[in-house]
């Protein structure tokens, strides 16, 4: 599939070209806080360059991007200072770089950038690039950038990844830890056991209704958390009014109110992707217990999702069916053959210790069990 209108931010060295390229979904007028979640992108690109190059830059040379410096005059108009804002010098501070912005309208300053975002577009984007989602594109361009490290530029006597080598070691090293680069809000969860942020629901488990929670929004995914207990992760979404749910979110719920399994929205919108072995199991329950109680048991099988993999679920209750064990004990029985058998450990190689190849091999000696009978006690 194609994605839609993006953006990218691109990092360049002007000694010796090395570069990398983070790609973001195009941001709506009006969807979201677009300075504020402009800012956190910028910030979360920075923290994959660094990760990318091993280190921080002494200098960074920026544009006078509106994210991260306001332009104002002094006292006596005279000049126009450059006023750094609180996040951008918060994020300066965790990792000690020098921050310079190039003078408003004068492109020769960093020409070299320019004609390094040109070069990523011809021959990274062309043709556009036919992934799933921003985080494949972002692997594609990062497998780009180090393809084009064994580029060699004109009049160099080495490569761009050769160069970098002999220049990563003056960085300085990174953080302990990131920067975390999320915006931050605390909100009340809905009587649907959802939060509500840039107008869309996230959903959140039930057991947690009605209790206000922390909500870290990052580029592509948001968080919410119980002080330090995370509750749910979502992948983000940038368009308005929208429902993301997941559905073992819910499930608790509807086991105690079979009745509202059919109806549930975060159900049917799953019901669209089950396997047909899903179908035929809930079929089996209900013509098996139709007082609401077969509903029930399917509801503790899709339970399990929350310990095995939908690929192991799936071959669980196919084993399950054709053994005719349609309930939760025969799917549980048929995870634990399916988990076995992956986890297969191979048998002890003793070909250095023969002395021992005959333990557990040797004929049985009946006449000791007789000599035991014998015994008196």
């Amino acid at each position: 599939m194609r994605l839609g209108r993006s953006h990218c931010h691109h990092w360049w060295r002007p000694t010796n070209s090395a570069g990398l390229c983070v790609a973001f979904e195009l941001l709506s007028p009006g969807v979201c806080d677009e300075l504020s979640d402009a800012a956190t992108r910028k910030l979360y690109a920075h923290v994959q360059a660094f990760k990318h190059f091993g280190g921080v830059p002494r200098r960074i040379s920026y544009d006078n991007l509106a994210t991260a410096v306001k332009l104002a005059m002094d006292k006596d108009k005279r000049r126009r200072l450059r006023l750094e804002n609180r996040t951008f010098v918060s994020f300066r501070s965790h990792y000690l770089f020098e921050s310079h912005f190039c003078t408003p309208g004068q492109g020769h300053e960093k020409g070299g950038v320019e004609n390094a975002v040109g070069f990523s577009r011809r021959n990274f984007l062309v043709p556009i690039p036919d992934v799933p989602s921003y985080a494949a594109l972002n692997q594609y361009l990062l497998k780009e950038c180090r393809r084009n490290d064994g580029r060699r530029m004109r009049g160099q006597s080495v490569t761009i990844g050769q160069a970098w080598e002999q220049e990563q070691p003056l960085l300085r090293p990174l953080p302990e830890f990131e920067y975390d680069c999320s915006e931050q809000i605390t909100a009340r969860l809905t009587p649907y056991s959802q939060i509500i942020f840039d107008t869309n629901r996230y959903s959140v488990p039930v057991a947690h209704a009605r209790r206000e929670v922390t909500v870290k929004a990052y580029p592509f995914q948001v968080e919410i958390f119980d002080h330090d207990h995370l509750l749910a992760s979502h992948l983000r979404c940038y368009e308005r009014e929208q429902d993301i749910f997941d559905p073992l979110h819910y499930l608790p719920l509807l086991k105690s109110r079979p009745g509202a399994f059919d109806f549930a929205a975060p159900m049917k919108r799953w019901r669209k992707d089950w396997p047909e072995c899903y179908h035929r199991m809930l079929r089996n329950l209900r013509e098996k217990w139709p007082e609401g109680r077969g509903v029930q048991e399917f509801v503790r099988i899709l339970q399990l999702h929350e310990q095995y993999s939908p690929p192991q679920m799936q071959e669980a209750i196919e084993q399950a069916l054709s053994y005719g064990c349609v309930h939760l004990d025969g799917v549980l029985h048929c995870l634990h053959q399916v988990t076995e058998h992956e986890e297969h450990i191979a048998p002890l190689d003793l070909s250095d210790r023969p002395q021992l190849d005959a333990i557990g091999n040797q004929p049985v000696d009946l006449s000791r069990y007789e000599r035991l009978l014998k015994q008196s006690w």
